[in-house]
């Protein structure tokens, strides 16, 4: 899959002195997700057992144990997968993950 961006990703771990854990699985997803081919919402959770599938092709994936979520929207047909959040699971409670 082609990720965009990344920066998204450095930006949050560079910006949240508490998230010192959350660099290296933050690594790990875009690393995992970059490999992948995702053709369907299940080829997504096959890969991601806990990550939960919303309306849009959204997808939340539970990042570091669940203490961070990072909201994508994947275009299957396409090969993208769009950061469109990532943040404390507080934080991610004040959003609507289907409109971000």
């Amino acid at each position: 899959m082609r990720i965009i961006a990344k920066r998204t990703l450095r930006e949050f771990w560079e910006r949240v002195p508490a998230c010192l854990d959350c660099k290296g699985p933050l690594e790990a997803w875009y690393a995992l997700a970059a490999q992948a081919d995702w053709k369907t919402p299940s080829e997504v959770k096959s890969q991601f057992r806990h990550a939960s599938l919303l309306k849009g092709n959204r997808v939340v994936f539970n990042i570091a144990g669940n203490k961070y979520r990072l909201v994508v929207k994947v275009n299957y047909s396409y090969g993208v997968a769009y950061i469109r959040f990532v943040g404390t699971h507080a934080q991610y409670d004040q959003i609507n993950a289907e409109t971000v």
